[in-house]
This record gives structure tokens, C-alpha cells and sequence, in this order.
């Protein structure tokens, strides 16, 4: 990072980080000069991203629930190509670890760009609930949890780049999701193995007339079930991630198929390996960051304009097969959209005595939504080592913005693990029918056995 760049990052975090104490007098201003999530509502000074109108709510003509999301943008042209050739064109609007990508994969690697839009939205109660906890909403005294937040966007004016975390890890999702996914990591030569999971989240955060007495402390439940391959079917995941970390940690319990028994299993977190992800992402990249932050320091840089990927209805349709996009290392670059977004910069650096595979990491945060769309990775050398992105789209029926793929992309290796892959099964689904007893240690002894 330049030092000039690094000047005008702590200029816009110093700008950013008073205009987030002024509290009342500011939170009055979300659904006016901010979007009702924090962002900002106008368009930038030279238009090329829009203003914010309320996002996109309504599905396109001729969508159906329970069928793949139809592309409401399926006619928007390329407008421009990023490659190793013009890198230096665009370099400001990169992150490191899409310049990197170019220049490692000069031949292969570059960033369609499309035309900027902003599509994502959430229901009316969430930004309700949002201007509603806004000046209640603290850090605990360790920043590893939160109180005085319930349903919407705990701090939708940060001052700090945890409260940027915790409004990714507290975003708005949906209530209730089921999804069908294959995740892959091939070799350098191309070769793969699906993985396919059944996930299930209960996101109990988000409900509507929750409280922080009915939540318990518990965010959301989560159960990831292995289907595929025959090696690995049957086995488990259910966890219940919490609010304040050091309260209660994250509870963990495996379903051994092989045993017929459940084991709690603590050391689900942080670097641990994720599922069946042949070493290619830690516990915590999944949903691009999870879990406690307690063993960062939490830095926010800033707001700047960059080239994230954005509105990725192509990559999920149903007319591409999973080999269309498992190439060789790095997926296939014909299929993700690029667009120039707003997003929070936020740099995670190791505390001194933790333990962490990854030095320092790079967090770029969307202003509309609080989705991390792009990670870098960086090792014990302080080393680029993984370029994470979260392949995002607007499922408009809800409405959500989340990730329809992530990718996780390790330079030093030459590989990468693709996770969220459903273009040749089901669509995600948030109509199921689920309680929190679906969730308890009980069920999945039950669930297992059958």
C-alpha cells in the first residue's frame, strides 16, 4: 500500500470515525442522506455508481419461487475488460488482491466490468429495526460481542472496523434458509472432487419481535450435512454461534456416521480447517468471516471505490455446468461480474501471544448490504497468500443480498476451493418449515441414525 494511499485512508477514516460519534443528530439522517443501512444514498461525483433508490425488490418477469434466480440484468454489456496489460488504467480501484490475480495469472486471469448497480434492499423492518438500535447498540467491553441490538444493523454509522465486523456477522439474511451446494478444490491441473453439503440455517437474530432474552445469546443455528462423495455422506455439522464470545462460546456438535454417535467438537474456529475444503480455507473464511474476532485488531481504514464482484445472477444460472466454471487454477473468468462499489476497508492484524494461519487480513465491506465481497489473505511472512471473494447477488424474492459462491484463491499453491455451487441442483430456498428444536444435539442424534 503506497504511502499516499495509506494518507488518504486515515484522512477518510478520521472523517468517518467523528461523523459516527455525533450519534442522534447522525442516525436521523439513515433513509436520507444514508441508506437506511448506513450507506451513503447518493450517487459518487461522477456518477459512475448511481445513487441508491431502495434496491431491487421485485423479481424479474417470469421468476418463480423454488426455481434457479433469473438474471434481471441478463442485458447489460460488458463495459470494459481489467487484464495484466491495463492494470496500471485501473490500479487505484483495485484491491491488492485482485492485482495480484492479474499479474499472477496474467494470461487467464482479468475482471469483466459492468455497469454499477445497486440492488441491494432488505424489508422494511430490518431498516426499522436499524434506526430503531442504532443508538443503543455497543461493543462489549472486549469488542467480542454485542448488547443493546436485536433484528437490524447494529452499527450502521461505525467507528471502528469491529463494529464493521460484527455488522457483516449480524447482517440481514433471511429468517430460515435450506441450500444444496457442491463446493470443489482441484489440483493444479484441473482435476476435482464435488463435495456436496445440505445447509440449513435457523438466523434467529433477524426474527421478527426477537429479543435478546428469547435469543438466549444465540444468533443462528446452523446445520451442514455431507451427501457426497460416499466416503464422507452422512456425516454432520450443527452449530449455535452466540453474541457475546466470551459469555458462551460457539457450540459444536459432529454427527460421526462411521460411530452412530455425536461428539461436541470445540475446535470448529479460527483456522481450523473448514469441511472437507482439502486445507484451501480456514473455519472462519466460511461465509467470508465467521465467529469470534477476538483474536484480531480490528483497524478501519476507511470508505473507498473499488471493483468488487457484484449482482453474480450468471455464475449461478442453471444453463452453465460446474465444469463450465472449475477450470484450471482459478475458476473461469468469462462468468463473474465486476461493478464499481463503496466499500469499508477494514484491516485485521494479528494480536501479539494469538495464533492465527493468517498475519493480517484485509476485509472490503459493501456499504449497502455489510457483505464482505473481498478478502486478502496474508501469512507469517506478511506474504499474499489467499484472495478471497464473495460472489454476490440480490435474492430478490426475500429480499437478501448474500453470496451465491464463494471463492477462495491461494497464489502460493496455485489452487483454490469453490464453495456454493447449486447451478445444477436446487436453488437456495427460504420457505422451509424449521423450529430451534430441528437444532438441538437430540435432533441431530435422531436425524443421523435414520
Amino acid at each position: 500500500m503506497d504511502d499516499m494511499f495509506k494518507k488518504c485512508l486515515m484522512l477518510i477514516a478520521f472523517t468517518f470515525n467523528v461523523y459516527a460519534e455525533s450519534s442522534v443528530e447522525e442516525v436521523a439522517k439513515l433513509g436520507n442522506e444514508l441508506t437506511p443501512l448506513g450507506g451513503i444514498t447518493a450517487a459518487n461525483a461522477d456518477g459512475t455508481i448511481p445513487a441508491w433508490d431502495g434496491g431491487l425488490t421485485e423479481p424479474p418477469a417470469g421468476f418463480k419461487q423454488g426455481e434457479h434466480y433469473l438474471d434481471p440484468f441478463s442485458g447489460d454489456a460488458i463495459q470494459f475488460i481489467i487484464s495484466n496489460e491495463n492494470i496500471s488504467k485501473y490500479a487505484d480501484k483495485l484491491s491488492a488482491g485482485h492485482k495480484a490475480l492479474l499479474k499472477t495469472y496474467p494470461d487467464t486471469f482479468k475482471l469483466n466490468v459492468y455497469q454499477t448497480r445497486r440492488t441491494a434492499a432488505a424489508p422494511q423492518r430490518i431498516y426499522d429495526a436499524t434506526k430503531r438500535i442504532a443508538p443503543l447498540a455497543k461493543l462489549t467491553a472486549d469488542g467480542n460481542g454485542v448488547t443493546g441490538a436485536i433484528e437490524g444493523t447494529p452499527f450502521p454509522i461505525p467507528s471502528n472496523g469491529l463494529e464493521v465486523i460484527w455488522n457483516h456477522i449480524l447482517r440481514w439474511r433471511s429468517n430460515y434458509v435450506e441450500r444444496h451446494v457442491s463446493q470443489a478444490a482441484p489440483t493444479r491441473g484441473g482435476d476435482y472432487t464435488l463435495v456436496k453439503f445440505i445447509d440449513r440455517f435457523n438466523l434467529l437474530y433477524s426474527h421478527e419481535g426477537m429479543t435478546e432474552e428469547k435469543m438466549n445469546n444465540i444468533i443462528l443455528h446452523f446445520k451442514q450435512e455431507v451427501i457426497a462423495p460416499a466416503r464422507l455422506a452422512g456425516g454432520i455439522l450443527l452449530g449455535h454461534e452466540t453474541l457475546n464470545q466470551n459469555k458462551e462460546k460457539r457450540k459444536v456438535w459432529l454427527y460421526n456416521p462411521g460411530q452412530r454417535r455425536v461428539r461436541r467438537a470445540p475446535n470448529v474456529a479460527f483456522d481450523n480447517p473448514g469441511t472437507a475444503s482439502d486445507g484451501m480455507r480456514t473455519n472462519d473464511q466460511f461465509d467470508m468471516y465467521n465467529g469470534s474476532p477476538e483474536r484480531y485488531n480490528w483497524e478501519l481504514l476507511g470508505k473507498k471505490e473499488i471493483y468488487v464482484p457484484y449482482n453474480n445472477y450468471k455464475i449461478s444460472s442453471p444453463s452453465l455446468k460446474y465444469k463450465d466454471i472449475i477450470t484450471p487454477l482459478h475458476i473461469n473468468q468469462d462468468y463473474p461480474r465486476y461493478e464499481l462499489h463503496r466499500v469499508w476497508i477494514v484491516e485485521a492484524t494479528l494480536k501479539e501471544n494469538a495464533r492465527h494461519i493468517y498475519k493480517r487480513r484485509t476485509f472490503y465491506v459493501d456499504e449497502d448490504s455489510w457483505q464482505v465481497l473481498v478478502v486478502d489473505q496474508y501469512d507469517n511472512r506478511d506474504q499474499l497468500w489467499r484472495v478471497s471473494e464473495g460472489m454476490a447477488i440480490n435474492y430478490y424474492d426475500v429480499p437478501a443480498l448474500w453470496t451465491t459462491l464463494e471463492v477462495h484463491t491461494d497464489l502460493q499453491a496455485g489452487r483454490y476451493l469453490v464453495i456454493g455451487l447449486d447451478n445444477e441442483s436446487e436453488p437456495y430456498n427460504f420457505n422451509i418449515s424449521v423450529s430451534n428444536s430441528d437444532f438441538s444435539p437430540s435432533a441431530l442424534r435422531r436425524e443421523g441414525r435414520r
